[in-house]
């Protein structure tokens, strides 16, 4: 087992013997642009600092003889032959470059159900290529020749290997859309997606306790959030905080218990803001926050749901000495429309 050190942050990180460079960082949860995955394309160039590699047959197109000489190698190809490997990479590069967004990808509708008498909880599955994502992102989904203009809705789980993505709708009052998803769409039905989009994702070099706190279907992008770091082994503690208005307006309660159970690391608890029952704290979160975590300053805080949750949640995570600078929000707007990512996020050659 080789030790890969990352500068100038100094995280390491564990790579098994056989492996490249390039997998232990993503079994780690580091996102190290690459394309081709075997020597050709050039995306994965870092400069190693200290340590030998073997690295394998690449092209001099995608690393010269003079890069070479200066320290340069191509971490899907390199394997570590001594106990560490120092590599340049780490800080802002380790922020994941986001998949350029596909038009209208093919999906079947393959299971829908209600999850409270508002929210209903779409399974989709892909026709052709799986749709490309972070956990956290979101597709736009609609039928406008069926009166029901595209309209954002995050990915509830993390990605799978068959391509299948989950979507939660909540109904909302005039809205055409979510009218025609809970009372039109059906199992069996083909529909288009568009996306992924969005930048509401995590920074997998930080390795800070989390809070997440959701509203709603902001529950979405937090489950498929937490999902892809429980997952992948993320050790620090990792809480969510739900609001919601009343008991009947809660779900995903069999899941969470089930996390709580597997991974020692995650708990959950649940404010009703309406209503009072057993089992339940009461109040909005910028309430009952203070007491359940009266120091925020060494957490990552992901919130999401509607401008005003988000924006108080933002606020009392802030009085609480929260860093802003590890604060990811997610506001839900009733007609929010796709954001293309800025142009030095995309992973290119994709």
């Amino acid at each position: 087992m080789a030790r890969i050190i990352l500068q100038p942050s100094g995280k390491s990180v564990e790579c098994g013997w056989g492996d490249t460079v390039l997998t232990a960082l993503e079994k780690a949860g580091y996102a190290l642009p690459n394309n081709c995955r075997a020597g050709a394309c050039g995306e994965c160039k870092v400069k190693v600092v200290s340590g030998q590699f073997d690295q394998g047959v690449v092209l001099d197109m995608a690393l010269s003889p003079d890069e070479r000489r200066q320290g340069y190698g191509l971490m899907c190809m390199a394997k570590p032959i001594s106990d560490e490997l120092t590599i340049e990479w780490g800080t802002a590069d380790a922020q994941p470059k986001l998949f350029p967004p596909r038009e209208g990808a093919l999906f079947v509708v393959v299971d829908k159900r209600a999850l409270t008498p508002r929210v209903v909880e779409l399974r989709l599955r892909p026709v052709g290529q799986p749709l490309r994502y972070w956990p956290g992102q979101y597709v736009t989904l609609g039928d406008a020749r069926d009166g029901a203009p595209p309209r954002a809705y995050s990915i509830a789980n993390a990605p799978r290997p068959d391509g299948e993505i989950a979507l939660q709708v909540a109904r909302a009052e005039g809205g055409a859309t979510s009218a025609w998803i809970h009372d039109r769409l059906r199992t069996g039905s083909a529909v288009k997606l568009s996306g992924a989009y969005g930048t509401f994702i995590g920074d997998p070099s930080v390795s800070t306790p989390v809070l997440c706190l959701a509203a709603g279907t902001g529950l979405a992008p937090i489950l498929a959030l937490t999902e892809a770091a429980l997952r992948r082994g993320y050790r620090a503690p990792v809480a969510l905080l739900i609001s919601a208005r009343t008991e009947t307006d809660v779900y995903g309660g069999g899941l969470l218990e089930w996390w709580r159970t597997r991974h020692r690391n995650f708990d959950h608890r649940i404010t009703l803001t309406r209503e009072q029952r057993d089992g339940y704290l009461h109040g909005r979160v910028d309430q009952v926050l203070p007491a359940l975590y009266p120091d925020l300053s060494r957490h990552s805080v992901f919130a999401a749901g509607s401008p005003e949750f988000v924006d108080a949640c933002r606020t009392s995570a802030l009085a609480l000495g929260a860093d802003s600078g590890r604060m990811h929000i997610e506001r839900y707007f009733a007609q929010q429309q796709a954001e293309v990512p800025p142009h030095d996020r995309l992973l290119h050659g994709w």
